[in-house]
């Protein structure tokens, strides 16, 4: 495959960063890289300064992202540009090619508060605290967010991005509309266009965008 074919046009990676677009800041520098190479780079703050065919250095967040097909988290105090950033790179799938998509941010970014412990929930006029470890998944719907515990669903005023910021590891991002805690995935399956379907253990399936398949292999390691 020739460096030609393997650009990416901005729409194609709008692509990526609309399911991203709930928590990633809008001024976030983003970058994507195939093989041993960026090729793409949409600058923000702050600006690393990648250009479009710049070789992917060894030991670097895209590097091991590809190598591992794993999602990376990083602070970078020694870049190329000089300037440091704190990273986080998925992995993803170019014309069949392993790749993988930088988000760049603040180097402080990483000082976020500590996890939840408990969400609090509402049900007609009644607020509950909810332990984290009981809650299956959370539910993106009429603009409104719910999260699902002991066969109950709960209201809360948090969105899904405020959420995915503040939720322990075991909870996964698997669509725009959906977050799950690994601990109640009963099993995975296909549908009939071949989407990966989770099926939770009170039965509820969620379906899996393709976005957030090459993580959620990455992660079950299957």
């Amino acid at each position: 495959m020739t460096k030609e074919k393997l650009r990416m046009s901005n729409e194609e990676l709008q692509q990526y960063t609309t399911l991203l677009e709930d928590w990633i800041p809008d001024d976030a520098s983003i970058a994507v890289g195939v093989g041993n190479h960026y090729i793409c780079y949409l600058a923000g703050s702050p600006n690393i300064q990648i250009k479009e065919g710049q070789p992917i250095e060894p030991g670097s967040i895209a590097e091991k992202v590809i190598r591992s097909r794993r999602k990376i988290k990083a602070l970078v105090d020694q870049s190329p540009s000089g300037i440091p950033y704190y990273g986080i790179g998925y992995p993803i799938q170019i014309h069949d090619k392993p790749g993988a998509l930088i988000v760049i941010l603040p180097p402080n970014y990483e000082q976020r508060p500590e996890p939840f412990r408990y969400l609090t929930g509402k049900q007609d006029e009644d607020w509950s605290p909810i332990p984290i470890e009981q809650i299956s998944h959370i539910e993106s719907l009429h603009k409104k967010t719910w999260f699902y515990a002991n066969d109950e669903g709960y209201c809360t005023n948090f969105t899904l991005k405020d959420l995915h910021l503040r939720l322990p590891q075991s909870f996964l991002r698997i669509h725009r509309s959906y977050i799950v805690n690994i601990a109640y995935i009963q099993r995975i399956s296909r549908d009939l266009s071949s989407n990966l379907i989770l099926t939770l253990k009170d039965e509820t399936e969620l379906p899996v965008s393709q976005t957030y398949a090459t993580e959620l292999r990455a992660v079950l390691g299957f």
